[in-house]
């Protein structure tokens, strides 16, 4: 078929909807990176309504002393199920649908390199994330050994803890398939004239991650393979009664535990990296910092697992050694912060929702890593350790930075996606509604903790009734938020309602995602875009 492409950087043919499949088979036997990304999205929302309602239950149980609903065991399970749920079934395919989305648009590529492991990759996600809930309903109930699976306990679980191993395979799998074709697409398949230090902040971010998942993912299968084999085949991998160590699975899974904390934050940083020069009207301070920044940290993240460890025994020239990484590390993550602070100074900055998000993930993630800092003092966090001081910790990194950072992205690019404009008025309640209940669910956990509530206990002496009764009331506030934005920000988006996106929505967003029009049409760039000199516009 003959092209004729036009400034837009597609072809005319393609300027509607007509040639994409219709009904069921479209989104079973999707290849088109952006059905893709939109499945991921939905997906990663439904996990995070069932983790969110996971949550809920946690927080209704600790709501006031003594056991209300539910008995020690089943707030465990609880406990395991939404961290596997929130980190494995909700952020990172979050990620990974915005990878799918944007990549391709803003590489100037037609599509992602592998369309069909593209599809298999995303189908994998559904039988794993049926077995992670449904283990629930098995005999004994699910897993109740932390989201971090720690021997002993997963030696003495019941059958769940085998369909959550396997659950965890498939998921693993499906990560480092989406992440060799998000490498490919990027090294492959970027527009002629697109070099790697012209890309945008969003495919680096994404790149280094994707190195990072597969260098891991691998680290975590090789763990929960040797838990199975120590429950059923016989090994003493973890277990003392034969000569086995239950330390060894911590300092495998946290190897691959700490730069997974990383794989939830660095597309989150690239997010930000987008908004925060477009709503300033400036563009963003150190590029070239900004690269180096987010490859000194995926290299460090995997010197740094130990300091999850430090009341294990570990010699103090180990706990040392750990401490000053884990400061080091902190070092580029300032880069970055000062960086997105440098590109709002002097800028002409106004406030709609994408931007209200970017800053409010800025000010609360900073804080989330002044905490991170306070845990990485051996001699505090020994005192600190499986307190609530470390729940406070990385909820303020995880729903404050990735979560946030998602909102942020979906309602930047939301109206690229779906060709309408959000409510601006929504978006703003559903914003300040998160941010307030957030920090009023979480602020009082460092109180908490430093007056040393352990984690993961269903009940709980008087003194720590109050903080613990407004931290339920805030959760709850926050779930509220979260059922609000999906009622009237994403239904009206996904039924089309709403006023008309222009192509370009915000006057100061620079990339070639805004060289097509609103919404994406089904295919894009199928000729490759001519570029001008800083790749961000296509040449007609």
């Amino acid at each position: 078929m003959s092209a004729v492409l036009h400034p837009g950087g597609h072809d005319h043919a393609h300027d509607d909807h007509h040639h994409a499949p219709h009904g069921w088979r479209r989104w079973v036997f999707a290849t088109n990176h952006k059905d893709i990304g939109t499945l991921y999205m939905l997906f990663s929302f439904t996990m995070l309504m069932i983790g969110g309602v996971l949550a809920l239950l946690i927080r209704a149980e600790l709501f006031k002393p003594g056991l209300q609903f539910v008995n020690p065991e089943l707030f465990n399970q609880f406990t395991t199920m939404h961290g596997l749920i929130m980190v494995f079934g909700a952020i990172m395919p979050a990620f990974v649908g915005f990878a799918n989305w944007m990549l391709p648009l803003q590489i100037g590529a037609s599509d992602m390199a592998f369309a069909r492991m593209n599809n298999f990759s995303f189908w994998l996600m559904i039988p794993a994330a049926i077995m992670l809930v449904a283990s629930f309903f098995m005999p004994g109930g699910a897993p109740a050994a932390g989201w971090t699976l720690y021997a002993p306990l997963t030696l003495q679980m019941g059958p769940s803890m085998d369909a959550g191993i396997f659950a965890m395979h498939i998921l693993g799998a499906s990560s480092i398939m989406g992440s060799i074709n998000i490498i490919v697409t990027i090294l492959n398949m970027r527009a002629p004239g697109m070099t790697l230090m012209k890309m945008p902040m969003f495919a680096w971010t994404w790149l280094i991650t994707a190195y990072l998942l597969i260098a891991v993912m691998p680290v975590l299968a090789g763990a929960i393979t040797m838990t199975l084999t120590d429950r059923h085949f016989g090994t003493s991998f973890f277990n003392p009664a034969g000569g086995g160590d239950p330390v060894m699975y911590q300092h495998i899974f946290w190897f691959f535990g700490h730069p997974e904390v990383y794989i939830m934050i660095l597309p989150a940083f690239g997010i930000i990296s987008q908004i925060v020069p477009a709503f300033a009207r400036k563009k963003l301070f150190g590029y070239a910092s900004m690269v180096y920044a987010t490859a000194s940290i995926a290299i460090l993240s995997f010197i740094v697992w130990a300091h999850h460890m430090y009341t294990t025994g570990m010699p103090l020239t180990g706990q040392l050694f750990f401490m000053y990484a884990t400061m080091l590390i902190s070092v580029p993550t300032g880069v970055k912060v000062f960086n997105w602070l440098a590109t709002m100074w002097k800028g002409s900055m106004t406030f709609e929702t994408p931007m209200l998000w970017a800053v409010g993930f800025i000010f609360v993630f900073t804080m989330g890593g002044f905490t991170g800092m306070i845990c990485s003092m051996a001699p505090i966090d020994i005192n600190l350790q499986d307190t609530y001081y470390v729940v406070a910790h990385f909820h303020y990194v995880l729903v404050a930075g990735s979560l946030f950072a998602l909102f942020a992205g979906v309602y930047y690019w939301g109206p690229k996606w779906s060709g309408v404009m959000y409510s601006e008025t929504r978006g703003k309640i559903h914003f300040w509604g998160s941010l307030i209940f957030f920090n009023v669910t979480f602020f009082p956990m460092h109180f908490l903790g430093l007056a040393g509530m352990p984690r993961r206990y269903a009940d709980y002496p008087m003194q720590f009734a109050d903080f613990n009764m407004i931290a339920s009331i805030g959760a709850f506030g926050f779930g509220f938020m979260q059922v609000y934005f999906f009622l009237f920000v994403v239904l009206p988006m996904l039924r089309g309602q709403g006023e008309k996106a222009p192509q370009k929505p915000w006057e100061a967003a620079e990339g070639l995602e805004w060289e097509v029009p609103s919404p994406a049409p089904f295919h894009t760039f199928e000729t490759p875009p001519k570029l001008d000199a800083t790749a961000t516009r296509v040449i007609g």
